[in-house]
């Protein structure tokens, strides 16, 4: 994949609609307007935080510019809920309406996936995940349960929100979490600012279910990242080898419920390290894991 940096091309959205359990599920591609590789684009799956849209995970991640690169099909698949732009994740033990009504949410995406190999020059062993907040969790989840299909994730600011995993194979995991963060707290538990009051799992506890569904050395591998942010310190602890099915946190102190290197929205979600972002460490992430085959 080529980095982001290496381009600003044109891009065309396409939505793209299918039909699950009597529900009408949306999504939108944004696809790059150059001609494909020849194996087809990688596919990444992007999931809006709780009470949001697609709309706003494109501005508030700003992954478009995968597919402006010509990197990728960006696809972002919307939630489900009954106001109009709030829309929730079932995605374990949260959130709001999506889990209260059981929505079929990895259902959704085995047929979104299905869809998209129909309708676009895509390569199937090259389909990642990653998502912000309540879309994280959904990452996990659909890491967990079609660990056949999704090739590595890389979840920011929201943790497994599934009590156990048994992915059918090893998934990749890269993790971004703010030590301030107060709606999805890196330690687990309720957040101060938590709309649902959901009791969250801690970020390591649940990416120690990953370290040991894919069979690593549970002695990971610290590192500090420079940087040149005052009140921000980042380090990297890795489960694993590059070469293996690594499990990796990148734990941003002083950083709040925020997007690396993306100005927050809101200012109740507080600091964001804007001097490390967070898009390249994710193309060169799933560029290096793509499904074995």
């Amino acid at each position: 994949m080529p980095s982001p940096s290496d381009a600003s091309g044109p891009t065309n959205d396409v939505e793209i609609t299918v039909d699950v359990g009597g529900r009408k599920r949306l999504a939108v591609a944004c696809v790059p307007d150059v001609a494909p590789p020849a194996a087809g684009w990688p596919i990444v799956l992007a999931f809006h935080g709780g009470q949001s849209h697609p709309r706003q995970m494109r501005g508030f991640s700003g992954l478009d510019e995968f597919a402006a690169a010509g990197a990728a099909v960006v696809v972002y698949p919307a939630g489900t809920g009954s106001r109009e732009g709030i829309l929730t994740w079932n995605g374990g033990n949260c959130c709001g309406e999506a889990l209260q009504s059981a929505s079929e949410d990895v259902r959704f995406v085995d047929a979104l996936l299905n869809r998209l190999v129909e309708r676009l020059p895509v390569d199937p062993r090259r389909c990642h995940a990653t998502g912000m907040s309540n879309g994280a969790m959904m990452a996990y989840r659909v890491a967990a349960e079609l660990a056949e299909r999704i090739a590595s994730i890389a979840p920011v600011a929201g943790p497994l929100a599934l009590a156990t995993i048994r992915p059918a194979r090893p998934v990749p995991v890269l993790h971004f979490h703010g030590s301030l963060d107060q709606f999805t707290p890196l330690e687990g538990g309720v957040g101060r600012r938590s709309v649902t009051r959901t009791c969250h799992r801690g970020i390591v506890d649940g990416l120690q279910d990953w370290v040991r569904a894919n069979r690593l050395d549970p002695q990971p591998v610290h590192a500090a990242i420079p940087s040149m942010e005052e009140g921000i310190a980042i380090e990297r602890i890795a489960w694993g080898r590059p070469d293996e099915a690594e499990v990796v946190l990148y734990r941003i102190d002083g950083a709040g419920h925020t997007w690396p290197g993306r100005v927050p929205d809101s200012f109740y979600l507080g600091t964001s390290a804007l001097g490390f972002p967070a898009n390249p460490l994710i193309l060169d992430f799933f560029r290096r894991h793509p499904l074995a085959g």
